[in-house]
């Protein structure tokens, strides 16, 4: 929920989870290091990992993540280079930030602490980290992870940023996936984007989702046949519109109509949205149209009932 100037903290949650996953408690930097880095590098060819224009340099870390990437890959480790790269950035910079929420205020559990000697630092993962690392949500934390750094690379991208804040981004129903409006280039799945939004639960009956254990499907909350039938003046096709939900549950829901604790949820999950990644935030404030300034989700909801019930 912070702030997202560069991709480093995907990197630095990418690297934690795996650690604490495999049950590590203390970890020393240097070994945290490399998962981070590697994780880096993997994407800093085919997509920018910063706003453009603010890599400058050839000091800069990720100017030298991309100077050792090829050769990093090749060896399935950091270079030496980029491992030390790696090592002085991360204390300097994501591993001060990560807990920060946007604007204001830490997130109120805190998943490491960071001790030891300059030379020597050891990364202590926390008990909620580790609880966190083998509950049943860390298969959808891992693909919120990669949905969310997916997201916030394609807002990165030259060339297609004016047309994301202009316009924002589209689902693509044949696929499910979030699309980029103008190029139509897929950007990630819309499950593994908006779950994390719903605290990673059913839309419909609020227990969890697993993915790899549940049968999943997008449900729109707001029944799609409404469209047609009512003459709606609302995209219900739209991410504002869609929720992840057990399979089940959007079989036996079908067109009814929502019911008002799910209208809630998603007003909620909307709300956060609304604190997320640029293209996701423009794309539902695009949809808000008039309700962007007054009364926000919960009176654009009562305005789309409204409509309906007519």
């Amino acid at each position: 929920m912070g702030a997202n100037d560069r991709t480093y903290k995907f990197a630095l949650g990418t690297a934690l989870l795996e650690a604490a996953t495999d049950g590590r408690a203390d970890i020393p930097l240097r070994e945290l290091a490399v998962p981070y880095a590697m994780s880096l590098v993997h994407r800093i060819g085919q997509a920018p990992q910063a706003r453009p224009g603010s890599v400058t340099g050839h000091t800069d870390y990720l100017a030298v993540a991309g100077e050792e990437a090829a050769e990093s890959l090749r060896l399935g480790f950091p270079t030496e280079k980029l491992l030390a790269a790696t090592m002085k950035s991360m204390p300097e910079m994501v591993m001060q930030k990560f807990h920060n929420l946007r604007g204001s205020g830490q997130v109120p559990h805190r998943f490491y602490e960071v001790t030891g000697t300059p030379n020597e630092r050891i990364v202590r993962l926390t008990a909620d980290l580790r609880t966190v690392a083998v509950s049943e949500q860390t298969a959808s934390l891992r693909g919120e992870l990669d949905a969310r750094w997916s997201i916030v690379e394609t807002s990165f991208a030259a060339g297609i940023g004016r047309s994301l804040v202009e316009e924002g981004v589209s689902v693509d129903l044949t696929t499910m996936r979030i699309t980029d409006k103008r190029r139509r280039r897929p950007v990630t799945g819309v499950t593994e984007a908006m779950i994390g939004f719903q605290h990673g639960r059913c839309l419909i009956c609020h227990e969890p989702v697993v993915p790899g254990r549940d049968a999943i499907a997008v449900d729109h909350v707001f029944p799609f046949s409404l469209m047609d039938r009512l003459s709606l003046m609302v995209d219900l096709d739209a991410v504002w519109n869609m929720a992840p939900a057990h399979t089940a549950c959007n079989l036996a829901k079908s067109d009814r109509l929502p019911e008002s604790h799910e209208l809630s949820r998603l007003v909620r999950r909307n709300e956060a949205i609304m604190n997320s990644p640029h293209p996701l935030r423009r794309t539902l404030e695009l949809a808000l149209g008039p309700y962007a300034r007054r009364g926000r989700w919960p009176g654009f909801v009562r305005h789309v009932w409204s409509q309906i019930s007519r």
